[in-house]
């Protein structure tokens, strides 16, 4: 029997297990995966900027050729981001003020904007301090770009995922294709590309390897092995 179907009651001992990466390395999916596997809760922080994005394009507060900062930030108050399980889809959606918007924050739109306004330190602060108390009990996995740096810096196992643009850009392509969007493939890719520039080079908190994280590229690895790689690891930690 492989390494998936070795979990058992050794995993009472619970961690924190901190996934980082660029954009769409399918941090997301194995995070869900590992999550459901361990029976722990899990975290997209992701959705929680993608949210904030969300909120700020609906606002009228960032667009092609504006960002009001200062009024998003006078704003942030009036933003409170959930997660609620759906039994039916195996996990937890968001919501943004009580309105469910797991659908309409996986657009190209809010992944044009995401960045940005991750890197208002103001943005940054409130979604960490909701992030580090989700975890104060452990038993959970939190995907994002600097959980392993800055919200637990002292997670007993971090993952850094990487891949190539091009492999990265096609899956994204393919996913917005199959939710019925219209767009070409150079489009998503020139997203990918602009996201990695603005993620790691942002003042504060850039996407940046944590120093006792694992990297796994998983440009030519299946999703059960690189689950099967991570099912290793926890068990090593543990």
């Amino acid at each position: 029997m492989g390494a998936i179907g070795k979990i058992d009651e050794q995993f009472m001992n619970k961690i924190v297990i901190a996934i980082d990466g660029f954009s769409s390395t399918g941090k997301s999916t194995i995070a869900k995966l590992l999550a459901k596997k361990l029976n722990y809760i899990y975290v997209d922080t992701g959705a929680m900027y993608r949210a904030v994005t969300y909120f700020a394009i609906q606002e009228g507060l960032i667009g092609a050729d504006f960002f009001h900062v200062d009024r998003l930030i006078n704003c942030l108050d009036e933003i409170s981001i959930s997660f609620k399980f759906n039994k039916d889809l195996g996990f937890a959606e968001v919501y943004l003020n009580g309105k469910n918007i797991e659908n309409a924050i996986r657009t190209l739109k809010v992944s044009k904007f995401v960045s940005p306004v991750a890197a208002i330190s103001e943005v940054r602060h409130k979604l960490v301090q909701q992030q580090q108390l989700m975890g104060k009990d452990k038993g959970i996995v939190m995907d994002g770009r600097d959980i392993g740096t800055v919200v637990f810096p002292d997670a007993e196992l971090k993952i850094f995922m990487t891949a190539s643009a091009e492999t990265r850009a096609n899956r994204r392509f393919k996913e917005l294709l199959e939710r019925g969007h219209n767009l070409s493939y150079n489009d998503v890719l020139e997203n990918v590309t602009t996201r990695d520039r603005i993620d790691s080079t942002r003042e504060d908190s850039p996407l940046v390897k944590a120093h006792d994280a694992i990297e796994i590229d998983n440009s030519d690895l299946t999703i059960e092995a690189q689950l099967n790689t991570i099912i290793k690891l926890v068990e090593d930690r543990i």
